[in-house]
C-alpha cells in the first residue's frame, strides 16, 4: 500500500513538481496512499510555499475561504501561514475571501501538514483554502489567484480529496479510474463532466479542478498517477469502500 521506503529529502528547490493530489481520510485508511505523493515530493526538492486547497465538509464559513491565521499547529509544531501570498490570492481572485470559520471544523487540509512537517520541519509556509463552491467558474477564478501567488516561487499546490464514498469496491474502482484518467490528461472540464455524469461522490472535485488549471498555467506538462487504493484494501471489507488516489503534476 505504501511506497515501501522512507523518503530521502532533496534539499534543493523543487525541480519538476508543480502540484499534488492527496487523500485526507484517517491515516490508517488513506495514509499509505498519501505517502506516495509526499515521497515523490521529497525526492524532487524542498518547497518554500505550499498552497493547500480542500473541500469544505462542514458548511461553515465563506464559499471560498482563505485562512489568515498566523500559523497552524499540529503535534509536530507550528506551520507559518504566508499572509502575503494569501493576500495575493484574495486580491486576484474575485471570489476568495479571508475567513477562518470555514477552517475550524475542517480536516482535509490539516491532515496534510504532518507529512510536510516530517519532511521539511518548519522550513516552509502555507496558504490553506477551503472550497464550499466547487463549480467550474469558481475553480477558474481561484486558480488565477493561486497562479499569481506561486508564479516564480519555489512552491506548489496540493489538492485534497477522497474519491468515491461508500460504494462497492468494483463500482468505486470503475468510477474513480475514469475520473483519474481525466486528471492525468489534465482536463479539468472532462473530470467535472465525469463526476456529474456518473454521480461520483468525490468530495474535492473543485480543489482538483483548481489544481489542474493552476498547474497548467504554472508550466505543468504532465500528470502522473502514483497510487490508487480503497479502504477495502486496508480493512478487507470490499462491500462499501472509499477511494483514495495520489497524483503528481510535473513540469
Amino acid at each position: 500500500m505504501g511506497p515501501g521506503a522512507l523518503p530521502i529529502v532533496n534539499e534543493s528547490p523543487l525541480q519538476r513538481t508543480v502540484g499534488l493530489v492527496c487523500p485526507h481520510a484517517g491515516y490508517m485508511y488513506s495514509g499509505p496512499v498519501a505517502a506516495h505523493s509526499f515521497k515523490a515530493l521529497a525526492e524532487d526538492g524542498a518547497p518554500e510555499l505550499v498552497v493547500l486547497v480542500g473541500p469544505n465538509h462542514s458548511g461553515y464559513g465563506a464559499a471560498v475561504a482563505v485562512s489568515q491565521a498566523e500559523a497552524w499547529r499540529t503535534p509536530l509544531g507550528d506551520v507559518k501561514v504566508d499572509l502575503e501570498a494569501a493576500k495575493t490570492i484574495v486580491k486576484v481572485s474575485g471570489i476568495a475571501e479571508f475567513d477562518d470559520v470555514a477552517h475550524m471544523y475542517e480536516h482535509s487540509l490539516e491532515v496534510q501538514l504532518p507529512f510536510l512537517q516530517y519532511l521539511y520541519g518548519s522550513r516552509f509556509s502555507i496558504v490553506p483554502i477551503t472550497m464550499m463552491l466547487q463549480d467550474m467558474a469558481t475553480c477558474r477564478d481561484l486558480a488565477k489567484g493561486i497562479v499569481a501567488a506561486l508564479k516564480g516561487c519555489n512552491g506548489l499546490v496540493i489538492a485534497s480529496t477522497d474519491f468515491t464514498h461508500y460504494e462497492p469496491h468494483a463500482v468505486a474502482l470503475k468510477k474513480d479510474l475514469a475520473v483519474i484518467e481525466a486528471i492525468e490528461e489534465m482536463n479539468a472540464e472532462k473530470m467535472m463532466f465525469l463526476v456529474r455524469k456518473h454521480n461520483v461522490t468525490m468530495c474535492g472535485y473543485g480543489p482538483v479542478a483548481t489544481a489542474i488549471l493552476a498547474c497548467r498555467d504554472l508550466g505543468a506538462a504532465q500528470c502522473r498517477r502514483l497510487k490508487y487504493a480503497t479502504s477495502g484494501d486496508i480493512t478487507g471489507d470490499y462491500g462499501e469502500v472509499v477511494g483514495y488516489g495520489s497524483l503528481v503534476f510535473l513540469r
